[in-house]
């Protein structure tokens, strides 16, 4: 199995070589993907009436090492299929399921994407982006739809450290190619998108990649339409809260971006926070903390 989105193709297509257990769990899941996400490998036998371990063998008979990874499948069929109110009514109905306060359920979920994401993403290759980022000519930012939020947080502090870095994260397809359209071989491109994934961004993704730029992505993993124009995949968690794409994991991957680009130019960083500080008190940036008790 190599694409989440042609596993209800394929199931289909396979159906006459299953068992007739295989079959009550394929028909299960063509007509309620969007539950069995949810499901353990138990309870999903259950509901179909066989044993754990047969669906555990129809996991492995479509290609995937064991049933986990084939609920992952599910997972991204749930995140590209869905429109924003069925994934609303699903992820609502599990919320209500669990037994615990909605803030509990929420925080504890995306700390469980932290740690699922320290556990895929590859270090050596995080590794590499950085290097690419501190020999680039120019680094060019987009991160559309929600993820804009992630571009501007990355390039904000990227511009206190360097001086060529342009988030050109425009409101349609065609400030963005004007934002690109000189990128070459010497620069670095960070796309940054998730489900459902910015058209536009990949398009200007594949556009730096055929001009030659050095290209790093961030997305939930190697079946994102981006991943196959990095030169640097770095994959966080974003399983869907609600309606709402949960950006807690890959905001974690950008600050370590962040302060690993800032390791390597610490004196340079000094100087010019030095410099940032004198401007900041002189134009009097940041509103005073505590009580000034001054009388208006």
């Amino acid at each position: 199995m190599t694409e989440a989105t042609d596993l209800l193709d394929i199931i289909e297509s396979r159906m006459s070589e299953f068992s007739k257990g295989q079959k009550r769990i394929a028909a299960f899941l063509i007509d309620h993907y969007d539950q069995a996400v949810y499901l353990t490998a138990a309870k999903l036998g259950d509901i179909a009436g066989v044993s754990e371990s047969t669906v555990v063998r129809f996991a492995n008979e479509l290609g995937f090492d064991g049933y986990p990874k084939l609920q992952r499948a599910l997972e991204e069929l749930v995140k590209n299929r869905l429109t924003a109110a069925q994934r609303m009514r699903v992820s609502t109905e599990q919320i209500i399921k669990k037994d615990k306060s909605l803030l509990q359920t929420i925080l504890q979920s995306d700390s469980d994407r932290i740690f699922s994401t320290l556990d895929e993403i590859e270090e050596n290759v995080f590794n590499d982006a950085v290097n690419a980022l501190l020999k680039a000519k120019k680094i060019y930012i987009v991160g559309g739809r929600s993820s804009a939020p992630l571009s501007s947080f990355l390039a904000f502090y990227l511009n206190l450290m360097l001086d060529n870095v342009v988030n050109v994260s425009g409101s349609n397809l065609t400030e963005i190619f004007e934002g690109i359209f000189r990128i070459d071989e010497n620069d670095v491109f960070i796309a940054i998108s998730f489900p459902r994934y910015s058209s536009r961004t990949v398009k200007a993704m594949q556009y730096a990649s055929k001009n030659g730029a050095k290209t790093i992505a961030l997305t939930d993993g190697k079946h994102s339409p981006l991943a196959q124009y990095a030169d640097f995949l770095l994959t966080a968690r974003s399983d869907m809260l609600s309606f709402i794409d949960s950006l807690v994991a890959p905001l974690s991957v950008i600050n370590a971006l962040l302060v690993a680009v800032s390791l390597n130019k610490q004196d340079e960083l000094e100087h010019s926070l030095d410099r940032l500080e004198q401007l900041w008190g002189e134009y009097q940036v940041y509103a005073p903390s505590g009580n000034t008790d001054k009388k208006i």
